[in-house]
């Protein structure tokens, strides 16, 4: 990469991190724009057009977020000291906004979160820091692992990778009349086919919730399965991103020709799941991606 391009993601990237350490502070467009030491007259599009969102729609997400980590975290903190602290004049507007947003009141929310809802609705916000993370690994990075084999819901998608967000919509649905949120029940994704393949409906990949219970027939072609046991080259994401082919390209080209392993029968996965972060109350999410070894 370029110096001057280089320099310029870093002052972008500055930004971001005054925003998330400063969200109770006034994060007003001269303001942001000065910590990036850019024309305030021009930065919003510039903004916008790095991150596919405006500086006021990422404060926005960022304080709705640790919004929803106070709530499931903090019952000494009241609805409305939450609601003033993400920026909201009144409850009521907040409750609002986070029902429209989570499909939940904030006090329903506090009881009994719906972590499936959470994370499609802060996606946008990780897509957003994912866009400038050069994430590089090393041999360090990758763990070798006995695994068992776990019982799954599965949910095959077939076709182009642009309608998948049907498919996963109806995986959600089981799950949630299931009851099988996810930070009880891991997500896995089984890839088995590229990413980007030449035909575009040969995309095939499967959607899985770790569950050992009973699968009845149902209407949104929900079936049983298991992702079987077996030693496992381990890499974790450092991050949420929907994109796990930097990770896939780095084990299969780099680690697996020097390692002296050879890959297994079973495609390359990834498990996705929710995780207490320690010191800190907030849900965040862990991506693991596993390669079958022989």
């Amino acid at each position: 990469m370029k110096p001057a391009l280089e320099n310029y993601h870093a002052r972008m990237l500055r930004v971001l991190d005054h925003i998330d350490r400063h969200l109770g502070d006034d994060l007003d467009l001269e303001t942001v724009s000065r910590i990036a030491a850019f024309s305030k007259f021009h930065f919003h599009r510039q903004f916008t057009a790095t991150f596919g969102l405006s500086v006021h729609r990422y404060v926005q997400l960022a304080r709705m977020k640790r919004a929803s980590h106070r709530l499931a975290s903090n019952d000494a903190q009241s609805v409305t000291d939450i609601a003033m602290d993400a920026g909201y004049d009144a409850p009521d507007a907040f409750a609002r906004a986070f029902r429209q947003r989570f499909g939940q009141s904030p006090s329903l929310f506090r009881k009994s979160p719906d972590w499936g809802a959470w994370l499609a609705a802060f996606g946008p916000l990780d897509n957003a820091r994912n866009k400038l993370m050069r994430i590089t690994f090393s041999n360090d990075d990758v763990t070798i692992r006995d695994v068992s084999p776990t019982p799954v819901a599965i949910i095959e998608h077939r076709g182009d990778r642009k309608t998948i967000g049907d498919t996963r919509q109806r995986l959600m649905d089981w799950r949630n009349a299931a009851g099988l949120p996810p930070e009880i029940s891991p997500t896995f994704m089984v890839f088995r086919s590229e990413r980007n393949p030449a035909n575009p409906a040969e995309y095939r990949m499967d959607l899985c919730v770790a569950t050992d219970r009973p699968i009845e027939a149902n209407d949104m072609q929900v079936k049983a399965g298991v992702i079987p046991g077996g030693r496992r080259a381990v890499l974790r994401y450092p991050g949420n991103t929907t994109n796990l082919e930097p990770a896939a390209l780095y084990l299969y080209r780099d680690w697996l020709p020097a390692s002296g392993e050879e890959a297994g029968e079973f495609p390359i996965y990834c498990q996705r799941r929710l995780s207490l972060i320690p010191e800190s109350p907030a849900h965040e999410v862990v991506l693991e991606l596993f390669l079958p070894l022989k």
